[in-house]
């Protein structure tokens, strides 16, 4: 199925100019005859299943595409020697951990760039990601299926308040969403904490720069303290683009769960 989205989306790019012309022919012509007015609209529900026999020639159109589309999704990008999930961990995951450390490290060049300045940490969603990573050579098509959605990468400037914010949702939420190893987040028992941000205390009186998605940003699954930021600097690159770049760059794929958050 997921090679099949990939084949009709090919398909349906090749053809738009096909359609265009046809459309354009027919708008001629209507234009030759007299007004004519909708009546009637009716309906009709039909069944796809094993008595629809398959259309050869369409088959044959789209053989090409699906042979292009599986030689690129099945190229091998990197490698790692252990399997990668979301497992909720201490509200760490072996994956959510490299999918922040990995997000920072290939968005911030684009924000210093754009900035002068550096990211301080990412965050993400544990809903976000949408498949484990198997042992052994790691294809585009998984990082296709682990991030199926074009969301983009922001960076949001925000207040000392936000943040705490921030640490009141992972507290209340205890859900292993990505977090960059610029945090050391220790959470006690009595839900009181302490946080650093790259080795350094935590101020209330401080900005910090965070980098998510656009999704998240828009208070996508609840995160409502990244909307109305101090400041939004948008990156123009695909989170599923960096994890593809990110692969490419690396041999192996190398992450563990740490001390970025602690629960005593």
């Amino acid at each position: 199925m997921f090679l099949y989205n990939l084949l009709a989306f090919e398909l349906i790019k090749n053809t738009m100019k096909i359609s265009h012309i046809i459309c354009c022919f027919l708008l001629l012509v209507s234009c030759k005859k007299t007004e004519q007015q909708l009546t009637k609209i009716t309906a009709k529900n039909i069944a796809i299943d094993s008595i629809i026999v398959p259309s050869t020639k369409i088959n044959q159109l789209i053989a090409p595409y699906k042979e292009q589309l599986t030689s690129d999704m099945q190229e091998k990008l990197t490698f790692t020697p252990v399997k990668l999930t979301k497992q909720n961990i201490s509200m760490q995951s072996t994956l959510g951990n490299l999918l922040a450390d990995l997000s920072i490290e290939m968005a911030n060049p684009i924000f210093k760039e754009k900035t002068k300045t550096t990211i301080d940490f990412s965050m993400f969603n544990n809903g976000g990601i949408r498949a484990t990573i198997p042992a052994g050579n790691i294809s585009k098509e998984h990082a296709f299926k682990l991030m199926p959605f074009d969301n983009e990468f922001v960076v949001v400037t925000l207040s000392g308040d936000k943040i705490e914010e921030l640490v009141s949702y992972l507290i209340k939420n205890k859900a292993a969403h990505p977090l960059s190893k610029n945090i050391a987040l220790t959470i006690k028992k009595d839900k009181t904490y302490t946080l650093k941000i790259n080795g350094k205390n935590f101020s209330k009186d401080k900005t910090y720069t965070v980098l998510t998605t656009d999704y998240l940003q828009g208070g996508g699954d609840k995160m409502n303290f990244f909307k109305e930021p101090l400041k939004l600097t948008i990156l123009d690159y695909k989170m599923r683009d960096a994890i593809i770049d990110y692969f490419k760059k690396v041999d192996s794929l190398q992450t563990d769960i740490d001390n970025r958050v602690t629960i005593k």
